[in-house]
């Protein structure tokens, strides 16, 4: 395989907010991660892949993809018990947020989840430090929803709404609790650190009101987002 476990791996999880929901946090994860920066410089192709992302994505080496599933399936069934014949199939994406916060759709400006099946997983692996922001998990606190289910998330939509959630002054990136959002958990970045959790968790990344919103995938806020899905 193309890519080596790192021999300094560690990792630690948690269980976090009133849900107890797991939180994987992977440290050193893959031996010479530079060679996914310089993969993503020679072969850039970053578009918008979706109307949500605030920034610019790009397709993860295949390799990589095999990597995940090849060296986190332990991990990924004692914590998540995810076992590998209940993944149907999984992604990567190369990530980089681009957009300043007064072009954010408000939407943009709350946690969010990646999807509201259960069971799915999402992965954030940090190709930059820690002065580029980590990530958050949240609570709503109107409705006290940390995971949003396909049984609740009319609900709260209609909450969100209801509340003023989605009315600024002045629009801004999550960064922290707030009046609607408690934060229950934070991740700084960290070159070469990747952290796991379900895909239905309300979660932001930490961008700051002072964030260099850089093009350059040697300065800005790269990350690999891989997303595992589970079979229904």
């Amino acid at each position: 395989m193309k890519y080596k476990l790192h021999p300094a791996l560690d990792y630690k999880f948690y269980l976090v907010g009133q849900e107890k929901t797991p939180l994987l946090v992977i440290d050193n994860f893959l031996s010479d991660a530079e060679s996914l920066i310089d993969f993503c410089i020679k072969n850039t192709s970053f578009n918008r892949v979706d109307n949500f992302y605030p920034g610019l994505r790009m397709a993860a080496p295949r390799d990589y993809l095999y990597a995940i599933n090849h060296y986190l399936a332990e991990l990924l069934e004692n914590i998540f018990d995810l076992t590998p014949d209940k993944i149907a199939g999984c992604k990567s994406l190369y990530s980089m947020v681009m957009t300043p916060p007064d072009k954010l759709d408000p939407p943009q400006c709350l946690p969010h989840i990646d999807s509201y099946l259960s069971g799915d997983l999402a992965c954030v692996h940090y190709l930059c430090g820690k002065e580029k922001g980590g990530t958050s998990l949240y609570r709503h606190r109107k409705t006290g929803y940390e995971k949003i289910t396909s049984e609740t998330i009319d609900h709260y939509k209609h909450s969100v709404v209801n509340e003023g959630a989605l009315e600024f002054e002045k629009k801004a990136y999550m960064n922290g609790s707030n009046n609607y959002f408690e934060q229950i958990a934070s991740v700084d970045a960290m070159f070469n650190r990747m952290i796991i959790y379900p895909s239905n968790i309300l979660h932001s990344g930490n961008i700051a009101p002072d964030f260099n919103f850089s093009t350059d995938p040697l300065n800005g806020r790269l990350t690999l987002n891989s997303f595992i899905y589970s079979k229904r």
